[in-house]
């Protein structure tokens, strides 16, 4: 199997033209529930592909509002590239969605592209998922301020985490889809310096000392009031240690998810993402 069967051809890919502002991507990553959009630059001699704009991107920096300082540098593949050859570039590289490109922008192939074929059996592979699982698991605490479990999903470089009851048992998923639905730009005027923490606030980052005082425009991520209970998924979907690539990846597919919480005995004891199932193909 080649990604010119598994990619998304360019002439149904959704993009964005330079110059342009993080609204016009933000529109089609929420509105549209895509991962990212292709960044292309019209010219007479016809388009230029120049970049990627992800999910993550608008996430981590919400103060730059210009696409051309937005874009991701993501590595390319050709059409008659095979899957297996994918595979291992996206896991090497931590790339999630790969431009197909050959002189101009031909299409986008996805990690979930690679998945659904591990799921059809387009892709052979016979591994397990608990070689593939990742055994460090990122948690948070279901009654954690949403606004505090954001940045936990920044500081960890992980786009979800397991939220955990006072028992410290699964409760549900948070993922950074999660984060992004229910996420606002917002413009304000902001005074900086002579500024400090709630020193009462349970929740509180380190303060910051004053340093001054002066007013400035600034462009932040605001989120609701609430905990994670409130937002993350409830319904976890889990799978055991004995289970093939395969039925991770078919139960990756059929509800819509990125990561899966491996489960022994009822335990917590890894997590099976979607990058680790690409290790299945070229291991």
């Amino acid at each position: 199997m080649n990604v010119s069967d598994a990619m998304t051809p360019r002439s149904e890919l959704v993009t964005v033209e330079l110059p342009g502002s993080r609204d016009d991507a933000l529109e089609y990553l929420q509105d549209r529930e895509f991962s990212s959009v292709p960044v292309v630059k019209p010219g007479d001699d016809g388009e230029e592909y120049r970049g990627l704009i992800s999910r993550e991107s608008l996430i981590e920096q919400p103060d730059e509002d210009q696409l051309a300082l937005l874009m991701d540098e993501v590595p390319t593949v050709t059409r008659d590239a095979a899957i297996e050859e994918l595979a291992a570039l996206m896991v090497e590289e931590g790339a999630r969605r790969v431009p197909v490109v050959d002189g101009e922008l031909e299409g986008i192939v996805t990690i979930t592209d690679v998945i659904r074929a591990i799921a059809t059996g387009d892709v052979d592979t016979d591994a397990e998922v608990g070689a593939l699982a990742t055994r460090d698991v990122n948690t948070t605490f279901a009654g954690a301020p949403l606004v505090v479990a954001m940045r936990e999903l920044y500081y960890a470089g992980v786009p979800y985490a397991v939220a955990l009851d006072e028992e410290g048992e699964p409760a549900g998923m948070l993922t950074e889809v999660d984060v992004l639905d229910v996420a606002e730009i917002v413009e304000d005027e902001e005074q900086t310096g002579n500024s400090f923490a709630d020193q009462d606030d349970d929740w509180m980052w380190e303060g910051i000392k004053g340093v001054g005082s002066r007013s400035m425009t600034v462009r932040n991520v605001e989120l609701p009031e609430g905990t994670v209970a409130e937002f993350m998924t409830e319904d976890l979907v889990t799978v055991s240690e004995g289970k093939s690539a395969q039925d991770a990846a078919q139960l990756m597919i059929t509800d819509d998810i990125e990561q899966i919480p491996l489960v022994s005995g009822g335990d917590l004891v890894g997590i099976v993402r979607d990058m680790d199932l690409l290790e299945a193909l070229y291991e």
